[in-house]
């Protein structure tokens, strides 16, 4: 079992962008599916919300919130995860978190559910302001 590290949230004004990393060590999660979660203010874990997934050909998935205006990417010679967002919104305020497991075509047949997968890091939080 490898470690997953998320980086890279912080705060910003509504319009600006960040990108968050996620480094992972001890395993090889280039077979595994890969995906982004947020959970808000006020929401237990089991209703942590799936940005976006992506697989390892490369195919990727996103909540209608966020697209056009995320991107979810995998650096496999790096083994690290990013979410580049831009156009931020208030509404996008949240714990962000990586996730990984190794059943690809179940975790990653959408945006992701919090129980489908096994390996999570420890959050990185985004604030948006208005």
């Amino acid at each position: 079992q490898g470690d997953l590290v998320e980086s890279g949230g912080g705060s910003v004004q509504a319009g600006g962008s960040l990108r968050l990393s996620c480094a992972a060590s001890g395993n090889t999660y280039s077979a595994y599916c890969m995906a982004w979660f947020r959970q808000a203010p006020g929401k237990t874990r089991e209703e942590r919300e799936g940005v976006a997934t992506i697989d390892s050909d490369g195919t990727t998935r996103y909540v209608d919130s966020v697209k056009g205006r995320f991107t979810i990417s995998h650096d496999n010679a790096k083994n690290t995860l990013f979410l580049q967002m831009n156009s931020l919104k208030p509404e996008d305020t949240a714990m962000y978190y990586c996730a990984a497991d190794p059943t690809m075509k179940w975790a990653c047949r959408g945006t992701g559910q919090e129980r489908d997968f096994s390996y999570w890091g420890q959050g990185t939080q985004v604030t948006v302001s208005s």
